[in-house]
């Protein structure tokens, strides 16, 4: 079994874990991240991620209020501040419900610019 198949497999059983409603959020979120950079390979690192250019491109994860979206940079957070109003954030962290996800072209947003500060490194 390849890495990558290993970290699919381990994502796949961390979120089967899950209740229903964070399931499907984490989910779609999972499906919006690889689609929007389709070169990133899944891992696992503090728990399901992405990684592009073998650096972490975005983690997430699942709590008992919340789920969140980890860009791990509070420049992609702060440059999005005015799009995020109705989501708790902080420097590196972007927390949402099932109920009030975040939206597709945002996460696309988003995503795409970590990839860009991970070019610039």
């Amino acid at each position: 079994m390849s890495d990558a198949t290993t970290a699919t497999a381990r994502v796949d059983a961390i979120l089967a874990a899950l209740p229903a409603d964070q399931r499907a959020a984490l989910e779609a979120l999972r499906r919006m991240i690889a689609a929007a950079v389709p070169e990133a390979e899944e891992t696992i690192s503090y728990g399901p991620a992405f990684r592009y250019h073998r650096r972490i491109l975005v983690y997430y994860a699942a709590f008992k209020a919340h789920c969140s979206l980890f860009p791990g940079s509070g420049a992609v957070i702060e440059a999005h501040r005015q799009e995020l109003e109705g989501f708790a954030t902080s420097k590196g962290t972007l927390q949402f419900t099932p109920e009030h996800p975040i939206p597709k072209d945002l996460v696309e947003r988003i995503v795409r610019a970590k990839v860009s500060e991970i070019e610039k490194r």
